[in-house]
């Protein structure tokens, strides 16, 4: 391997004007292909095979004119003191707010709050719900727009008027939170490489990467269902570990040029011994969220292959466009100065010992206690995941100023928790049956199931052999008891449609949430076998050890631990929100864990391979077991430390980016990153490494002549180099 891509980044160092300008040509090829062929992405949401999206599906073909697929809103009506909707008043104003509404071309029906009987028992609160042709990403600005000017004429005549539904969810938007991370990013490369042109590598080639892979992306989207998301993630994780990338393989090539002063083979050394590290590390990553279409999920399949592409374009990018670009700048990647002092090259054996290395030392000599504070205080910050409550999310998540969640408060006031969750049940009548009658005798016996508030014919399909009925639980959306709910209806399906002939089918936001997390928990042992087992093999071949990759395995679920722990206390119990931008609180998002693990193993992986196969090249060159331990750690820990901050603050920045998802996933990528590479990978593996000594690096006999030999450390370079042969260079 190390042979392989010392070729690789000796030609594309020699012939730069060549590599260079076919990634000019893929570029403008990519741009040209997303500019024109680009699909439409959406944020439809299925689970092939469940009870709830059968349901859907069947009412897709055999009843169309309920628009069960399409967007939806949900307009409250609140009557001031002494007034109620009875009053003519109130009745004209509601009455022009569903005049109004169905004149949009978007809006397939709306149900007119008198006609469907949606009145309070007070008589102070109803709603209109709309329901609209196309899903929600596919409403345009205007259309949000005429529902909310709508809702607005009841309020010019005193009414209280909210709205809620996914009609006003709009694509996720990137924007400053994203300059912020790349500004941060900026200033660690130019304090960690001491130049500005050494800086400004690392982010030219990774904005290339990202922009061939959201390009092929987009173009996808043409023939693949992509979720809105996938664009975001993508964004995300291209960014973060194509800056890191390049800064592993940058960093060594000063160290190179400035003990070889020769660039071809300073070039063709650093791709052939980090850029072996970055390989192996992306290897994992794609590994990782490629394996999410094992879920089972669409919406997690192109989230992972989205963002698993654009990892494959950053790895490409660094071991062949960036040794062409490191051709160009000649030796000016070690003239820069900083604060008017050279930087020094942080791989180097001489000079001041670095803090890197003294903090390798201090774990070496004080292993045990570092070992088990670090332990001790992951299960600490671990504790608030054992309260970990998973969900969709809807409308009583949103901040609490928006007319959202205000909408979601009045339905809460005016009719209880439960109309706020409101089940779907779908009856397939028989031949010949009274679609009338039968209807009716089904919601008598499901009004009759514990938990059920209220159950109602809701609409029959022109043929009269499909009929929706609507069961308001006692409970809101999000409560256990309602989830309890939706399993008794289908346990008891065959009682409550006995002597009717019918058969009956559960669906809507709370059955499909129910279904999403049995799907999620179905698949999460498979998963992570497919994962944990293709890495360790992996990690297998590049430390050829069998302890390193299980302590390596082990480390990462402790960081899942912890970082599970911290987004259960953000934005579950709500500490320090108004730090992070977490305007409510609520459950986890459901399919969070799964996405988090996939993600985080990769990454975590990444610093594990960068750090660890340092320490192996200094132990296969000869040094002691131990003293590897330090020597490995001083040469990549500046690095590795770097990169570790610029991943935080990428992650960090999305944050604040207003979308539950990208929020939740922003944050727990960074906080993930943080414990695994400063508790984690800098301080329990090599407290754990100088404790196991030379049996870190065991491996049976028969094992180690079975395994190719890689070659990451880059051992026969060296060899080559003794024996002064040619190492057979291309161009």
């Amino acid at each position: 391997m190390a042979t392989f891509l010392y070729r690789i980044g000796r030609f594309s160092y020699r012939r730069r004007w060549l590599v260079l300008g076919v990634w000019v040509l893929l570029l403008a090829l990519a741009g040209a292909g997303a500019a024109t062929l680009s699909g439409k992405m959406s944020n439809d949401f299925s689970i092939p095979g469940t009870e709830a999206q059968q349901a859907i599906d069947r009412l897709a073909e055999r009843f169309p004119e309920a628009h069960v697929g399409g967007a939806s809103a949900r307009v409250v009506f609140q009557t001031p003191e002494g007034k109620t909707v009875a009053d003519p008043d109130v009745q004209a104003a509601i009455g022009r707010v569903v005049s109004e509404l169905s004149d949009e071309p978007q809006v397939a029906r709306v149900l007119d709050p008198y006609t469907a009987k949606s009145i309070s028992p007070d008589g102070r609160y109803a709603f209109a719900q709309v329901s609209y042709r196309v899903q929600g990403m596919e409403l345009t600005d205007a259309d949000r727009e005429a529902l909310l000017e709508a809702a607005a004429t009841a309020r010019e005549a005193g009414l209280a008027v909210e709205v809620g539904g996914d009609a006003l969810r709009a694509n996720p938007k990137t924007g400053i939170v994203e300059v912020i991370g790349i500004a941060i990013a900026a200033i660690v490369l130019v304090v960690t490489l001491g130049s500005l042109v050494a800086a400004g590598l690392p982010l030219l080639t990774a904005l290339a990467g990202i922009a061939v892979g959201l390009a092929g992306v987009a173009i996808s989207a043409r023939w693949a269902d992509l979720n809105s998301n996938s664009l975001i993630l993508a964004l995300m994780l291209g960014l973060a570990v194509g800056i890191d990338y390049a800064l592993f393989i940058v960093s060594r090539y000063r160290h190179e040029l400035l003990v070889r002063k020769d660039g071809p083979e300073a070039a063709g050394r650093s791709v052939g011994t980090a850029g072996s590290a970055v390989v192996f590390a992306g290897l994992t990553v794609i590994i990782a969220l490629a394996a999410l279409s094992v879920v089972g999920i669409p919406l997690l399949r192109g989230l992972g292959l989205a963002a698993a592409g654009t990892v494959a374009v950053a790895v490409l990018v660094a071991i062949t466009l960036l040794p062409a670009l490191l051709g160009f700048t000649g030796d000016r990647l070690i003239k820069g100065r900083l604060f008017g002092r050279t930087t020094p090259d942080p791989e180097s054996d001489s000079g001041p010992v670095p803090l890197g290395e003294r903090w390798a030392r201090l774990v070496v000599r004080f292993r045990v206690p570092a070992l088990l504070l670090s332990v001790a205080a992951l299960g600490v910050l671990a504790i608030p995941a054992a309260d970990l409550r998973l969900g969709l999310p809807d409308d009583g998540m949103q901040a609490a100023d928006t007319t959202q969640h205000k909408a979601y408060d009045l339905m809460t006031t005016g009719f209880g928790p439960g109309f706020n969750g409101t089940l779907v049940v779908v009856a397939d009548l028989p031949a010949g049956a009274d679609p009338q009658q039968v209807p009716g005798a089904l919601a008598m016996k499901l009004s009759g199931v514990d938990n059920v508030l209220y159950a109602a014919p809701n609409g029959v399909s022109p043929d009269g052999r499909t009929a929706l009925l609507a069961v308001i639980p006692k409970t809101g959306p999000n409560d256990p008891a309602t989830a309890d709910l939706v399993h008794t209806i289908r346990d008891r399906a065959g009682s409550i449609t006995e002597g009717t002939g019918a058969t009956i089918a559960v669906t809507g936001v709370t059955a499909l949430a129910i279904d999403v997390s049995t799907t999620l928990d179905d698949a999460l042992v498979p998963y992570l076998a497919i994962v944990v087992g293709l890495a360790f093999l992996l990690l297998l071949l590049v430390f050829r050890s069998i302890l390193v990759p299980l302590k390596a395995t082990l480390g990462f679920l402790l960081s899942v631990a912890a970082t599970f722990g911290a987004v259960v206390a953000v934005f579950q119990w709500g500490w320090l929100g108004d730090l992070f931008g977490v305007q409510q609180t609520g459950p986890i998002m459901s399919m969070l864990p799964v996405l988090l693990i996939g993600i985080l193993f990769g990454l975590a992986m990444d610093y594990q391979v960068f750090l660890v196969t340092r320490m192996r090249e200094d132990y296969v060159h000869g040094a002691p077991a131990k003293e590897a331990v330090v020597t490995g750690f001083r040469h990549g820990a500046r690095v590795v430390t770097a990169a570790a901050i610029i991943m935080i603050s990428v992650f960090g920045g999305f944050v604040f980016s207003g979308e539950t998802l990208i929020q939740s996933i922003g944050f727990a990528l960074a906080f993930g990153v943080l414990v695994d590479a400063f508790v984690v990978r800098m301080t329990i593996v090599p407290a754990l490494m100088s404790l196991l000594g030379r049996g870190a690096w065991w491996l049976p006999r028969w094992l180690d002549r079975v395994l190719p030999d890689v070659d990451v450390e880059g051992e026969k370079l060296r060899q080559a180099e003794a024996a002064r042969e040619p190492v057979g260079v291309a161009g």
